[in-house]
């Protein structure tokens, strides 16, 4: 049917996943004669058989990747110069930068004054949100803390019974689904952000998250998990904070020394801030993916 109803001056047909769009993109392509790219992200990498990958990547003319333990794994399964790097890179006029004025800056010790821990994401299993409770249910009582969450999910419900059977659910806030903007007023509310992100049970994992570089444009100190592309944006020690995943403990560990420490949480936020700034930007990624459509720039 695509294949059919394709305008003639159609030249290339591109699918934004390489599972399922692929499938469909690929055959449409076959029937009408035309060649066809691709893009791929994260659970249509990670759940796709190898033998189809290796079909697809042999089929289509090139395929851009969000990250690059993507890259180097879809580049082993691709003939020579077949796939490439692209970082989806971050709209910074949408997610513009506002110095902080809030005061006295938290460290945990004033109950009335809790450090806000943010976390965004769907609550689904590859993003570790039970290791992030289990790990914030192992902190000490004595540190003052407040997790926000945004985002919904098909684990709500099992996730807000965890929180309470660690008896940390007056702590958590589940915000569900936010609209950008209010996304964006959370990050900058926010102290510290989280991410636990694990790979599931069926091999999905997270890419890059989107969210850990819309943080770090907030000047936030992230804590995060080593899973697959993630330290390519948060530097260990100096972007940030990274631990195992599936480590509750290692997680509690890097949480704790960042609620307690506000001049250290203020100097990984901004090395972020200024590293996404440099290497992250939307423009210089879109101007990569316009080369490889044939586009000369990007206005």
């Amino acid at each position: 049917m695509l294949a059919a109803e394709l305008p003639a001056d159609v030249r290339r047909l591109h699918a934004h996943f390489l599972h399922t769009p692929a499938s469909v993109t690929r055959y449409a392509a076959r029937l009408a004669g035309l060649g066809w790219t691709a893009s791929a992200h994260a659970k249509d990498i990670w759940t796709t058989p190898e033998w189809e990958k290796r079909e697809k990547l042999a089929s289509c003319e090139w395929l851009v990747t969000c990250t690059a333990a993507n890259r180097d794994h879809l580049a082993a399964l691709a003939p020579p110069g077949r796939v490439e790097l692209v970082y989806h890179g971050l709209d910074l006029s949408r997610f513009s930068f506002m110095e902080r004025t809030d005061g006295k800056p938290k460290d945990g010790s004033d109950p009335n004054s809790p450090v806000i821990i943010l976390s965004v994401g769907r609550l689904v299993e590859k993003k570790g949100t039970d290791v992030l409770l289990e790990a914030l249910a192992g902190l000490p009582r004595t540190l003052h803390w407040q997790l926000v969450h945004a985002g919904g999910g098909p684990l709500k419900g099992r996730l807000a019974r965890r929180a309470r059977s660690l008896g940390i659910a007056g702590r958590v806030l589940w915000r569900g689904a936010l609209t950008q903007d209010e996304l964006l007023a959370e990050y900058r509310a926010a102290d510290l952000f989280a991410l636990a992100s694990r790979v599931a049970r069926d091999g999905d994992r997270d890419g890059l998250p989107n969210v850990l570089a819309e943080a770090q444009s907030q000047g936030l100190a992230c804590v995060a998990t080593t899973v697959s592309g993630i330290p390519e944006l948060v530097a260990d020690g100096s972007t940030g904070l990274l631990v195992a995943p599936e480590s509750p403990q290692a997680l509690a560990r890097a949480l704790q020394a960042l609620i307690a420490d506000p001049v250290r949480r203020r100097a990984l936020g901004e090395a972020g801030r200024l590293r996404v700034t440099a290497e992250f930007a939307l423009e210089a990624n879109l101007e990569r993916l316009a080369r490889r459509f044939g586009v000369a720039t990007v206005a």
